[in-house]
Formats: C-alpha cells, sequence, structure tokens
C-alpha cells in the first residue's frame, strides 16, 4: 500500500509525507481492526484490505477536494 500511494502521489503532483507505520501502540490509535489500514488527514479511509491504485487515487484526491 505504501508504494501505491507514492505512486499516485508522485502522479498527481502533489506534496504529502507518507508513513509507514508499525508500531503497534500507534496504529492502534485508530479504529483499524486488520491491517493494512490507510489514514488520510487523521482519518481512516481504508483497513483490512489492500486497496487498487484507483481507490487510492479515489481516496486520495477525495481528501484534496475537503481541504
Amino acid at each position: 500500500m505504501e508504494k501505491t500511494a507514492r505512486e499516485v502521489v508522485n502522479e498527481l503532483a502533489i506534496e504529502a509525507s507518507i508513513e509507514h507505520v508499525r508500531d503497534m501502540k500507534k496504529i492502534m490509535e485508530y479504529p483499524i481492526l486488520t491491517t493494512p489500514g490507510l489514514v488520510i488527514d487523521e482519518n481512516l479511509v481504508c483497513a483490512g484490505k489492500v486497496p487498487t491504485k484507483a481507490e487510492v487515487t479515489s481516496f486520495i484526491t477525495s481528501a484534496l477536494m475537503k481541504e
């Protein structure tokens, strides 16, 4: 998921900080019952599956529209 998120950010030519969190305490701060999870702007947008590139693009563009 990290690789896909980086690809999408590069393709959209936007600045973004991407962090691969492995610390269970940090993961548990979000309502993630099963990994992996994708959090954008402190909002959990996907958990328990690896989203497609199209889904990641949709998650990111939706977050950009909210700004």
